[in-house]
């Protein structure tokens, strides 16, 4: 009954904290941490987490919804500077913060450094879009953080993997290490694309032969990453990987506009729930654990010969400075170097300003992935020893965390605060074309529906539904007819059921026009997403 009551306590702080987090200046991570910390000291008993579960059930959800709302046209537009902050960025710093960690802290294995080097490297745009919220990032700016974001999560996440087994088994090879990750990566993107297809063309057969059911379609989109997961490490394959790539498949395959609209907003509230409550639960249990691990660290310090238990804070300190300087290093040679092949083709490229650059560099706060990766540290080593350092480094992972939040939480608002954002007039066109598209293709759809009624009908429904589909295309062309008055009921009941008929043929034939919008590249799929949103909302209010 105590572990019941434990998860009662986290789902009521993961709660609390989204008012807590209105209520005072304080990261919601940071207020949820705090609360976790609140439950340890009422329960006085830490909950006993087993890292493979704690790594199925956290991590493939979240890396699936990643990769499925990532937008695709940023990612390719600005897909050499998130290759270089997501591949290029975390190599050097596993490298680089892996050897100064061991020199360091001698009592922490090389192997465990590097580990520790990689859970770190993984940003949070989610902690980023908290703290920015009164002054938003630049829209270039956060596309190019939220695609660093996604791949760093796969290139940590693996990385963290290869080092984790080091550590177990005691030995590393490059080139074995180099031919197992394209196994495990190119595998784990085919099984997360083709899970992804295999669950869509059974969903698909089924519907057409015995309908859809909106509660069943949405269960399945929260299985899916699982099932990719899963059958990804059965086949030796990243898991990691599969998720991702079985999110960013399933982003096209929402393009095909099969689903209804119900499903499609039922889908939206549950996976926002379930983001929510996921990123919330592991800060919360960060707190909820924080004193066990605590105390796992002040024992391995005092290994080192450090008896100060301050000896954590200077650790912090370094780690914390090692990955800011980096990571600024690594932001100011990129951009220079983007500048210049920018400027052999283009005459009017400007050069990225130093706040910028600062802004950049402290965008990279660590966050939900750093902190699921890092309690999946093995508890035990094969020969039944205690896994080396495995407090430290997750009290390391989590006071990275916690500094890297209050770091970006006072540092981002004053270097954002004034600056002006470039007009986004690429988004304002294609904002103009979908609505354009979507309005024509209303317009077109009332007078397909209006001949079709008046093949099924009698003489006297003529003038009801020619009455009916003048009223609708009034309403699309904004000129609202208020006279509602009808000497018949049941001809005033007819003319409203024929415009809703018509209202819902134009909004079905709205949205097939965003949605082809969408596959032929004309519009981003994150802005398809948000007016078909609005489409599928109009459909639900009408809809019997």
């Amino acid at each position: 009954m105590q572990a019941v009551g434990i998860a009662l306590a986290m789902l009521a702080a993961v709660l609390l904290s989204g008012v807590l987090a209105r209520l005072l200046p304080l990261p919601l991570p940071l207020v949820q941490i705090a609360l976790g910390f609140l439950i340890s000291a009422v329960f006085g008993e830490g909950v006993r987490l087993d890292p493979d579960i704690f790594f199925l059930l956290f991590l493939p959800p979240l890396l699936f919804l990643d990769g499925w709302r990532i937008p695709k046209e940023s990612l390719f537009r600005e897909k050499l500077g998130i290759v270089q902050l997501a591949f290029g960025l975390v190599l050097l710093t596993v490298a680089g913060l892996g050897y100064l960690l061991h020199w360091l802290i001698p009592a922490m294995p090389l192997p465990v450094a590097f580990a520790l080097a990689a859970i770190v490297s993984p940003t949070d745009p989610v902690a980023i879009s908290a703290i920015t919220r009164r002054n938003p990032l630049p829209r270039r700016i956060a596309s190019i953080l939220e695609g660093e974001s996604l791949f760093n999560d796969v290139s940590g996440l693996v990385a963290f993997r290869f080092a984790v087994a080091a550590a177990l088994t005691g030995t590393f090879s490059l080139s074995m290490a180099a031919a197992s990750f394209l196994w495990t990566a190119l595998a784990g993107l085919v099984i997360g694309v083709g899970v992804v297809l295999l669950v869509n063309f059974a969903k698909n057969w089924f519907t057409r032969r015995f309908g859809e059911e909106p509660g069943s379609e949405v269960l399945i989109s929260l299985l899916t990453p699982f099932a990719a997961y899963v059958v990804a490490e059965h086949a030796q394959a990243s898991g990691i990987l599969a998720a991702v790539s079985a999110g960013v498949a399933m982003s096209y395959a929402e393009l095909s506009g099969g689903a209804l609209a119900v499903t499609r907003v039922n889908r939206k509230v549950i996976w926002d729930m379930l983001q929510f409550t996921l990123n919330g639960i592991m800060f919360v249990l960060l707190g909820e654990q924080f004193p066990a691990i605590l105390d796992g660290a002040v024992t391995v310090v005092q290994e080192t010969g450090h008896h100060q238990v301050w000896w954590l804070a200077i650790y912090v300190f370094v780690i914390c400075l090692a990955l800011i300087l980096i990571r600024y290093a690594w932001v100011y040679a990129s951009l220079k170097i983007s500048h210049v092949f920018e400027s052999r083709t283009r005459s009017d490229a400007t050069p990225v300003s130093r706040r910028m650059i600062l802004v950049v560099s402290l965008a990279g706060a660590r966050g939900a992935i750093t902190m699921a990766g890092v309690m999946t540290l093995p508890l035990v080593m094969p020969d039944g020893s205690a896994f080396p350092a495995r407090d430290l480094a997750i009290f390391l992972a989590a006071m990275v965390i916690i500094t890297s939040l209050l770091v970006a939480s006072i540092a981002l608002p004053a270097l954002l605060g004034g600056l002006k954002a470039p007009v986004e007039t690429r988004r304002h066109r294609q904002e103009a074309l979908a609505r354009k598209m979507a309005h024509d293709a209303a317009i077109k759809s009332v007078g397909l529906t209006l001949n079709e009624l008046l093949e099924t009908s009698s003489a006297p429904d003529t003038a009801v539904y020619t009455d009916a589909a003048n009223r609708v295309l009034a309403d699309l062309r904004d000129h609202h007819d208020s006279t509602d008055e009808q000497a018949d009921p049941q001809e005033y009941q007819r003319r409203r059921e024929a415009e809703r008929l018509m209202r819902l043929a134009a909004i079905a034939a709205s949205r097939q026009a965003i949605f082809e919008l969408a596959r032929t590249h004309r519009i981003s799929d994150e802005l398809a997403r948000e007016q078909v949103q609005l489409l599928d909302l109009q459909e639900v209010r009408l809809s019997p």
